[in-house]
């Protein structure tokens, strides 16, 4: 019997003295992934690190609206990048509003949790929320902003009114071991509201304490005491409680628990690097949309590969005309991972292409066409549309109307570094989009490609 532990706040000082064991217990229990939030950009910094330490933890990046008032200018920069280039960040969160205990003002919360959501956007995140008697100004916030993100409600606490909601807005729910407790009858036909497909497990640790341990220390292994109960709710058994929760969670978070698609694949002479499923555009054309495999590989994967899992994967890379970073995903979200093996890669004698919809500069924050100088012999940009009005209407990236000039300044960038760029568009835009797409690459020095819709790989 497998168990994830959704949300357990092992950075915390209450484990500082005991934390090998606290996790040892876990694995006796069953728990086999545990996911640590972060509460502010220094408890973020120390749940990845926890996460690099042992490999059952995998990290969230958030911070908690209760620090609204206290950040810095540079502390959420500083906190999305650090979830782009933790390998096992799994989530933006603990984010959301408090209304209840007030520790920062509500506008400070609001700022804060609008920027925390476009970070999630961006990334392709889960979020993972915190609500106290914020409900409606909290979903209000979410319709405003537009974001469809995936995610789930921590430990709810809200009435049928915000759970429909909650459900509604395709999220997850959660409760902590309180659940547990003699008194929580309403919490529990709450809980007969919702699907077991639509629940996770969590314990909230060291707060929450299940019974029967309740007034001491909460830790991940207690979180099998919640399993009687939602057996009892739902009337199923205790298996199958942590089998549908476990693959929740593994849906959710990508906590590759139910297999691993290719890391790396071949087709024709060239080696692909399958680096992530997420991506900033979401294009109805796209080959996600419709389908797990590429030329026979199935590439949907459960979790993203380390740098050391992918080098490993390689194998000899003589026999390749080049390594491809392209995949099921934007290589760019996980650039950090690109130069790491790109330069393995140059080391070894290979040549390094990266297949990409180019906003990689937004998505990084930065001018990246110089860090690939050297380690990157080409870049091949899908463009798809000869404007602005266009690209936004068919890719639907995330970044909005800010897309498109930023695409065309990557591949400016490239360029001037001296990479061999290519520029690709599918025939299904028409001859006149086609033929613009031609004239943008002839103009910027690139090479141009037209790819027939449907022909993958």
């Amino acid at each position: 019997m497998q168990l994830v532990d959704t949300h357990c706040h092992l950075d915390l000082g209450d484990y500082s003295n005991d934390l090998d064991e606290v996790l040892t217990r876990a694995k006796a229990a069953g728990v086999v992934r545990m996911i640590v939030p972060g509460i502010s950009l220094e408890s973020s910094k120390k749940a990845v690190a926890l996460s690099e330490t042992y490999g059952e933890v995998f990290a969230a990046c958030g911070i908690h609206p209760h620090e609204a008032d206290r950040i810095g200018g540079g502390d959420l920069a500083e906190l999305r990048e650090l979830a782009m280039n933790s390998e096992k960040t799994v989530a933006i969160g603990e984010i959301g509003l408090d209304h209840y205990k007030k520790f920062s003002g509500e506008e400070n919360q609001r700022k804060m949790l609008e920027e925390l959501l476009q970070i999630a956007s961006e990334l392709d995140l889960p979020v993972i929320m915190h609500n106290r008697e914020a409900g409606n100004a909290l979903f209000d916030m979410l319709k405003h902003t537009g974001y469809h993100l995936k995610g789930v409600m921590h430990c709810f606490s809200g009435d049928i009114d915000m759970m429909q909601k909650t459900l509604d807005h395709g999220m997850y729910i959660s409760f902590t071991g309180s659940i547990t407790f003699k008194n929580a009858g309403a919490a529990r036909d709450l809980a007969r509201l919702v699907r077991p497909e639509r629940l996770l497990l969590e314990t909230d640790s060291p707060y929450m304490t299940p019974m029967p341990f309740r007034g001491k220390r909460n830790e991940p292994a207690y979180v099998k005491y919640l399993l009687d109960i939602y057996a009892e709710v739902y009337g199923l058994t205790v298996e199958d409680i942590a089998r549908i929760t476990t693959h929740n969670a593994d849906e959710l978070f990508c906590l590759g628990l139910e297999g691993k698609a290719a890391v790396t694949y071949a087709i024709r002479d060239s080696l692909y690097i399958n680096l992530t499923n997420r991506c900033t555009n979401k294009c109805g054309f796209c080959v996600r949309q419709t389908s797990d495999y590429v030329k026979g590989h199935k590439l949907s994967s459960d979790t993203e590969p380390s740098s050391e899992e992918i080098i490993n994967a390689l194998g000899d890379i003589g026999k390749y005309k080049e390594i491809v970073f392209c995949g099921y995903g934007e290589p760019t979200l996980r650039f950090g991972i690109v130069k790491k093996v790109a330069s393995y890669i140059k080391s070894k004698g290979g040549k390094v292409r990266v297949t990409t919809n180019g906003e990689g500069n937004l998505i990084n924050g930065r001018d990246i066409t110089p860090e690939m100088k050297g380690l990157v012999d080409r870049v091949a940009v899908s463009l798809n549309a000869p404007d602005e009005a266009a690209y936004t209407e068919l890719c639907k990236p995330v970044f909005g109307d800010r897309a498109y000039g930023s695409i065309l300044g990557f591949i400016k960038g490239c360029v001037d570094a001296g990479i061999e760029v290519e520029i690709t568009c599918l025939d299904m835009i028409g001859d006149e989009r086609v033929k613009g797409c031609r004239e943008i690459a002839e103009k910027m020095g690139a090479s141009f490609r037209m790819r027939h819709l449907g022909a993958e790989g």
